[in-house]
């Protein structure tokens, strides 16, 4: 269960400082000067390609940008959450991608003038840098900017109030004000508690099927799915492999309750009711900590096990009105990938 102390709650003002920046540059419409007379930011029509990533523990998404702001191709490999994969493994996914939509767009790599990432599990200061460092050396002549992905969320959420809800591999919310404070709860792992996200909601499938397993002694309708889909001979060889690689299984069972849920299964829906309430709370602890409630919040749903099962997003829907009933559900603007293409431009 999510434990809403203040220690969950962040709110930094780098946060603030970078959301804002990001935000300006997404979707201001005109060239604004602060007091001084200074340029609030500038368009860099000079620029030649960007490149833009949104990586996570299940995938990484590129766009390629021209000069004009056109995306000519989006392209998708592996994980790369280098918390989760390592440095070097992250790096690959991104160059993979990278080189996927420079192909499709018949561009070559030298012609790439900046790229921006958008990374889970580069909250840390450390490991952001270790990641640029690596991408720097990966695309070289390019300026590199690593940003968290909940901050390429938010940003692709566009402007005033709202709470970005990531429901992927992990699950996080992040929330923005009227007086532009940025507060985030959640992204803390496996091992801390991602409620609701996929990792949790196929750990808690495969816990369940197990069990039932071990009461009844036979599968149960779910579980006989998780392990025939998956190519697992037994429970045993796939807690031997989940030992080993758990972002290589749990995450891959949500598809597998999410169809079952869809076609009735009692369990599936147990376990997607569950998981909704876990990431309602973590919306709900963010406009609480935001003071949002009172205010005409904008709630936006992205990540992995969005839109993926007609159930579940129904429930969770509910569960968000439950919580915030004056909020408006909707989409981001824009992809997260597109967002850090964009900020890599300023």
């Amino acid at each position: 269960m999510l434990r809403k102390s203040a220690s969950r709650i962040v709110a930094s003002g780098h946060l603030v400082k970078e959301s804002l920046r990001l935000a300006s540059i997404l979707f201001a419409r005109s060239l604004r000067r602060i007091d001084s007379g200074s340029p609030f930011f500038t368009y860099a029509l000079s620029m030649d390609y960007v490149l833009g990533f949104d990586g996570g523990g299940t995938r990484t998404e590129c766009v390629l940008m021209d000069p004009a702001g056109k995306i000519l191709a989006r392209c998708f490999s592996g994980p790369s959450n280098p918390s989760r994969v390592g440095v070097e493994s992250a790096t690959g996914e991104i160059e993979k991608a990278a080189d996927l939509s420079l192909q499709e767009a018949r561009v070559s790599r030298n012609a790439v003038a900046a790229l921006g990432a958008g990374l889970a599990g580069t909250g840390k200061p450390e490991m952001k840098e270790r990641m640029r460092a690596s991408l720097a050396g990966a695309f070289p002549g390019a300026a590199v900017s690593i940003f968290t992905d909940l901050e390429v969320a938010l940003a692709a959420a566009g402007e005033g109030p709202v709470i970005v809800l990531v429901a992927g591999t992990g699950s996080a919310a992040i929330g923005r004000n009227a007086q532009g404070q940025i507060w985030r709860t959640g992204g803390q792992g496996p091992r801390l508690g991602d409620g609701g996200s996929a990792f949790d909601i196929g750990s808690q499938a495969v816990a369940r099927a197990m069990k039932e397993r071990e009461q009844r002694g036979t599968d149960s309708t779910l579980g006989m799915k998780v392990l025939e889909q998956l190519g697992y001979a037994s429970w045993a060889e796939l807690q031997r492999r989940a030992a080993l690689q758990p972002d290589d299984v749990f995450p891959s069972v949500f598809p597998i309750v999410a169809a079952a849920a869809d076609a009735e299964d009692p369990a599936a829906r147990e376990i997607l009711l569950q998981a909704a309430s876990e990431l309602s709370s973590l919306v709900n602890t963010v406009a609480e900590h935001a003071i949002l409630g009172r205010e005409n919040i904008m709630i936006v749903k992205t990540g992995g096990t969005v839109g993926r099962c007609v159930f579940f997003d129904m429930q969770l829907d509910a569960a968000l009105k439950r919580a915030l009933p004056q909020a408006q559900i909707g989409g981001l603007r824009m992809s997260p990938a597109e967002a850090a293409a964009r900020a890599a431009r300023s």
